[in-house]
């Protein structure tokens, strides 16, 4: 039923897409710069841009999820491993933005410690202030008026909580597999799980995720792995784009080859946010937001429901001003815009640039 709710809605993919210019054979340049959030945490970006490539739309922040920073979700030395790369060459100007706790940017004097089970790192409105930082940086770099954002999983809940508060500032937003609330249930994230506090359900696991997380290579691909309905898991992900994944995770982190085995180092805050939007909480409210917006949904995603998109698509569709659109891609992962193009991330890839490149409102 829920697919057929999102087709009625659906972008018509074959006549509202542009073709892309391969990423390997485009001018792709990259540049990095910083962004002061408050005293003491720079903000890492990343520019991506093709330097043969007249510019369309505005420009264009990619925002990690909760654990893997930016680099290593958008912008991979592979084949296919790249989103920035690919719309770079479709002509958006990209910058991948990593949140304090993440990547190149700084982090809490408490990720310097050893761990300890206290108030996890990094809520949401210490992100929504690292994110404001980077839009500002953004727009001033760019000279543009207003920025696009993409915000995969708890990304995209932290670009939805942003655009709420600065609706100005953003036109457009792409919401790819990300939690909304209001649900109380959830089998993977919510109450049962191994988020919640085996004393107390209704409690985020602090004893479990501590303050922040430590993560090996180990834990990386499982989850990813368990999406993949083959048993062949490299007719479905290319293994160079996942062994890109796991080092560049790895690689993000200046201490982790300190510790044995290797890990990275991710706040869980964004953890504990998302078991309070996974057990019927709601952070933000749609109705505030005035962009245009593209709901993007994997068929077999592990971290949003179909009542996630439901609400938000209704919530966005009775504002008076900016669009909405939604996209379920078949089958897809949670990770889609990683895996093979046949597997859903053509699709992903046509959504996503019709809607950036394409007119506002």
């Amino acid at each position: 039923m829920m697919r057929a709710t999102l087709a009625a809605a659906a972008v018509a993919l074959a006549s509202a897409v542009t073709a892309t210019v391969p990423a390997a054979l485009a001018d792709i340049q990259r540049q990095s710069f910083t962004a002061l959030s408050e005293p003491g945490i720079e903000i890492g970006i990343r520019e991506v841009v093709d330097a043969g490539m007249e510019r369309r739309g505005d420009p264009v922040i990619l925002l990690h999820g909760a654990r893997v920073p930016g680099v290593p979700s958008f912008d991979l030395p592979v084949p296919g491993g790249s989103l920035a790369a690919d719309l770079a060459a479709a002509g958006l100007a990209v910058y991948i933005v990593d949140l304090r706790g993440y990547g190149a940017s700084t982090r809490p004097a408490a990720m310097t410690q050893p761990r300890a089970v206290a108030e996890p790192l990094v809520r949401s409105g210490e992100a929504v202030r690292d994110l404001a930082a980077a839009v500002d940086a953004v727009l001033t770099r760019s000279g543009a008026e207003q920025v696009a954002i993409l915000g995969w999983a708890t990304g995209g809940h932290w670009a939805g909580h942003y655009a709420s508060l600065h609706p100005r500032k953003v036109s457009k937003l792409v919401f790819y597999n990300t939690l909304y609330g209001y649900t109380p249930e959830h089998p993977r994230i919510g109450k049962g799980s191994r988020l919640a506090d085996p004393e107390n359900p209704d409690r985020f696991n602090r004893a479990r995720f501590q303050n922040y997380r430590l993560n090996t290579a180990d834990s990386l691909l499982p989850g990813w792995d368990r999406s993949i309905p083959l048993e062949d898991k490299a007719a479905w992900r290319d293994p160079a784009v996942a062994e890109a994944y796991v080092e560049a995770a790895l690689a993000s982190d200046p201490t982790a080859a300190e510790r044995d085995p290797p890990s990275f180092r991710a706040p869980s805050g964004a953890m504990a946010d998302s078991f309070l939007l996974a057990t019927g909480a709601t952070l933000w409210d749609a109705r505030l937001i005035a962009a245009d917006a593209l709901i993007l949904r994997s068929e077999g995603d592990f971290w949003s429901r179909p009542e996630d998109v439901a609400l938000l698509q209704a919530h966005l569709a009775s504002r008076e001003t900016g669009r909405v659109s939604v996209v379920q891609i078949p089958q897809a992962t949670h990770f889609v815009h990683l895996d093979r193009a046949a597997w859903g991330r053509a699709t992903f890839l046509r959504a996503v640039v019709s809607f950036l490149a394409g007119p506002q409102g």
